[in-house]
C-alpha cells in the first residue's frame, strides 16, 4: 500500500467511525465502544507508518483536481513534511488515549454514542487539517472543528454554563474565521493557487502583492482557533464540557491548529516584519496575561485552561522568533502532558465529589484516594513548570534558546525588538507557570478543604491511559531534542546555558513563593467544615459533571461565591488577585465594546420596524377599511331606502345640470 494511501485513511477512518456510531448509537450500542477506540487507535499506527515511510526527508505530496472554479482550482491534496507526519501522530494518539479513558469516565452517559462520535468526527477534521496539501480543503477540517467543539462543550446542554460555554466558543472562534477566510482568499488569489506547496513557492519568489495584510488576517483566525489574545476568552468558560473534551482540545485539536497553520505557512507571516512584531507582542500579552490568570483560579479546570492559553504563547512566541521547529517540539511535548493533566485532573473531580466547578478549595486528602492520579499528575505539572529532566524543559528551552539568539543579534526572519518581547515575556511567565502549578498541587493533594464522600476506586481504563500518558511526560523531552532537527528545518533544538539556568532558576523561585504563600495562609486561615460538600445525589461525576453544585447544597453557596482565605494566590497577586480571578474583566470590554452596541442597535431596528413600519403598514390597512365601512352602512337591504337614495340623487344632478346651463 502506498504512502499516500495510507496517509488518505489516516483522517477517513475516523471519520467513517463517526459516521458508523451515530447509526448503530441506538440500534447497536453494543458497538459503541469498539467503534469510538478502533478507528483512532487503527489511524495511530497509519500514521506513525507514514512517518516512518516520511522519515523526516522529503515531503510526500499528491493532488487530485477537487473542482474546477475558474482562474484558482481546488484541489483533494495532501502534503506531508515532518511536522505533519509527527503531528499527526500526537493527535491521532491523544485522541486513542481520550476514547479509552471516555469508556470509563463516561460509562452511564445515556449521550455517550454522540458524544463518541463527535469525538471521531473532531479527530477526523485536525487530521485533515495536518495533512491537506490545499487551503480550502484545510479550511474544511477548520470548520468542521468548530461546529464540533460547539456540541462537545454543551454536552451537557441541560445546563446554562454549558449552553454559554458552547455559544461563546463558537461565535468568538467564528469571529477570528471571517477576517481568516479573507486571508486565505487573498493569499490563494496573490499566489494564483491555494496549494501549500505553489502559495510558499510564490511567497519565496516575491509573489505576494500584500503579505502584511494577509498575515494580519490570517492571524485574527490563529488568534480565536489557538485562543490567543484577545480571542482567548472562550476558552476557560469551555471547562463545562466533559473533562475528556478538555483533554482533547487542549492536547491535540482546535486551539493546536491555530499553532500548526501558522509553523505550516510561517514563510507567509516573514514576509511582513510588521506581522512577525505583531504575533511576538500577542504572544508576550498571552503569556504573562494567562500566567497571572491561573495564578487566581480556584477551578483545577480554569486552572488549567489558562495553562494552555499560556503554553500556546509560547509556541506562537517561537514562531514569532522565526523557529518553526522550536514550536512544533512544544507543541508535540505539550500535547502529551496537557492531555495528562486534564485526564488526571478528571480522576480528581471524581473523587472530590465535586463536578467540573472542581473549587481546589474544597479538596482534602486526594493523595491517599486517587494514587495513580496523584504520581501523574505530578508528573505532569513538573513538565509544565519545565524542571529537568522532564519534557516541559527540553521543549520550553528550545523557544527561550531560539528568542535569545534573536535577541543577541543572530540572523533571523524577525526583527531584534521581536526576540527580546519574546524572551522577556517568556522568562516571566516561567516564574508564574511554576507558581501556579505549584499552588494547584498543594491546594488539589495538601488542601485543608471539606472532606468529600469516597467514590470508590477509578475505572481501570482510566488509570491505564494516566500511566500510559505519563511516560511520554517524563521521557519524550530528553529523547527528542536531539532527533527531532532532522524531522523539522534542521535547527538546533538542545537547551542553551544561559536559557536553562534563568529559565530553571525562575521555575524554582516561583515554586518555592508559591510554597511559602500557602504555609502562610494555611497558618492562619479557618478550617472549612465538614460536611460543607455531601454527596451528589446523581453519583458518578460524568454524568453531572456540568451542573452547578449550589443547586444541590444551598448551605454551600456562600462558601462557592467567597475567595479562599487559604489561597496562596492572594498573597501573591495582592491587588491583583481580584481583575485576575476575572480574566481582568476582558468579557466586561467586549460587552461594553460589541455587545452593547449590537443589542442597542437590534433594539433601534425593532423599534423602527414596529413603530414606524408597522404604522405605515396599518394605516395602509386602515384606510380601505374605513371606506369598506362607510360603504357598508350605506347597504341597508331596504328597497325604499335605495328608492329615495336614487330620486334624491337624480334631484341633485338634475339641480347641478340646471345650475350650469343658467351660468353657461
Amino acid at each position: 500500500m502506498t504512502t499516500t494511501t495510507l496517509a488518505a485513511l489516516v483522517p477517513a477512518l475516523p471519520f467513517l467511525g463517526a459516521v458508523a456510531g451515530l447509526l448503530l448509537g441506538r440500534t447497536a450500542p453494543g458497538f459503541v465502544r469498539p467503534l469510538a477506540v478502533l478507528p483512532p487507535l487503527a489511524s495511530l499506527v497509519l500514521a506513525a507508518l507514514v512517518a516512518a515511510r516520511q522519515g523526516g526527508g522529503r515531503a510526500v505530496d499528491a493532488a487530485t483536481l477537487l473542482t474546477p472554479t475558474g482562474s484558482v482550482p481546488v484541489d483533494l491534496a495532501l502534503h506531508i513534511d515532518g511536522f505533519a507526519a509527527l503531528v499527526a501522530i500526537l493527535v491521532a494518539f491523544v485522541a486513542t488515549c481520550v476514547q479509552i479513558y471516555s469508556t470509563g469516565y463516561l460509562r452511564d452517559d445515556p449521550r455517550y454514542p454522540s458524544y463518541a462520535a463527535l469525538v471521531s468526527l473532531f479527530t477526523s477534521a485536525m487530521l485533515l487539517v495536518v495533512y491537506s496539501g490545499d487551503l480550502i480543503v484545510l479550511l474544511v477540517g477548520w470548520e468542521v472543528m468548530g461546529i464540533c467543539s460547539y456540541f462537545l462543550v454543551g454536552h451537557y446542554w441541560g445546563t446554562p454554563e454549558a449552553r454559554a460555554a458552547s455559544l461563546k466558543a463558537f461565535l468568538v472562534t467564528k469571529l477570528g474565521d471571517v477576517p481568516f477566510l479573507i486571508g486565505l482568499f487573498a493569499l490563494g488569489t496573490d499566489a494564483g493557487s491555494f496549494r501549500i506547496t505553489r502559495v510558499l513557492d510564490a511567497v519565496a519568489s516575491g509573489g505576494l502583492d500584500h503579505p502584511t495584510l494577509i498575515a494580519l488576517l490570517l492571524l485574527a483566525g490563529v488568534a480565536g482557533k489557538s485562543a490567543q489574545f484577545p480571542l482567548h476568552t472562550w476558552l476557560p468558560d469551555a471547562m463545562a464540557g466533559p473533562t475528556p473534551v478538555s483533554a482533547l482540545i487542549h492536547a491535540a485539536t482546535m486551539v493546536a491548529a491555530g499553532v500548526y497553520f501558522t509553523a505550516r505557512l510561517l514563510p507567509v507571516f516573514e514576509a511582513s516584519a510588521a506581522a512577525m512584531t505583531v504575533l511576538a507582542v500577542m504572544a508576550a500579552v498571552t503569556m504573562l496575561g494567562s500566567g497571572l490568570a491561573a495564578l487566581a483560579q480556584d477551578d483545577i479546570k480554569r486552572v488549567l485552561a489558562y495553562s494552555t492559553i499560556g503554553q500556546l504563547g509560547y509556541m506562537t512566541g517561537a514562531l514569532a522568533v522565526g523557529d518553526r521547529g522550536a514550536a512544533v517540539f512544544h507543541l508535540l511535548s505539550h500535547g502529551a502532558f496537557k492531555a495528562l493533566l486534564f485526564l488526571a485532573a478528571g480522576a480528581v473531580i471524581h473523587a472530590a465529589g465535586t463536578n467540573s466547578l472542581a473549587a481546589m478549595s474544597r479538596m482534602s486528602h486526594l493523595r491517599d484516594r486517587v494514587p495513580d492520579a496523584f504520581w501523574t499528575m505530578t508528573v505532569a505539572l513538573l513538565a509544565l513548570a519545565a524542571i529537568p529532566p522532564f519534557s516541559g524543559f527540553f521543549s520550553k528551552e528550545s523557544v527561550l534558546g531560539a528568542a535569545e539568539r534573536l535577541a543577541t543579534g543572530h540572523p533571523g526572519p524577525a526583527p531584534g525588538a521581536a526576540g527580546w518581547i519574546v524572551l522577556v515575556a517568556a522568562l516571566a511567565t516561567a516564574l508564574l507557570t511554576a507558581a501556579y502549578a505549584t499552588r494547584l498541587w498543594l491546594l488539589a493533594f495538601r488542601g485543608r478543604g471539606a472532606e468529600a464522600p469516597d467514590h470508590g476506586r477509578q475505572p481501570l481504563t482510566m488509570t491505564v491511559v494516566l500511566w500510559v500518558l505519563a511516560v511520554p511526560s517524563l521521557a519524550f523531552g530528553a529523547l527528542a531534542y536531539r532527533a527531532l532537527p532532522g524531522w523539522f528545518d534542521g535547527g538546533s533544538l538542545a537547551p542553551t546555558l544561559l536559557t536553562s539556568i534563568l529559565g530553571t532558576g525562575l521555575a524554582v523561585v516561583g515554586g518555592l513563593l508559591a510554597y511559602g504563600a500557602w504555609q502562610r495562609a494555611a497558618a492562619r486561615a479557618p478550617r472549612v467544615p465538614l460536611g460543607a460538600v455531601a454527596a451528589h445525589p446523581e453519583g458518578d461525576a460524568g454524568l453531572v459533571e456540568a451542573e452547578a453544585i449550589a443547586a444541590h447544597e444551598p448551605a454551600y453557596g456562600d462558601i462557592a461565591k467567597a475567595p479562599d482565605p487559604a489561597d496562596p494566590g492572594r498573597l501573591l497577586l495582592g491587588p491583583l488577585y481580584g481583575p485576575a480571578a476575572a480574566g481582568f474583566h476582558l468579557d466586561a470590554v467586549y460587552s461594553a465594546l460589541f455587545v452593547r452596541p449590537v443589542l442597542g442597535a437590534a433594539s433601534l431596528v425593532r423599534f423602527l420596524d414596529r413603530e414606524v413600519v408597522d404604522t405605515y403598514v396599518r394605516g395602509a390597512a386602515a384606510l380601505p377599511r374605513l371606506l369598506g365601512a362607510a360603504v357598508r352602512r350605506a347597504q341597508t337591504g331596504n328597497v325604499q331606502t335605495y328608492v329615495s337614495a336614487l330620486l334624491a340623487g337624480t334631484v341633485v344632478l338634475t339641480v347641478a345640470v340646471l345650475l350650469v346651463a343658467s351660468g353657461a
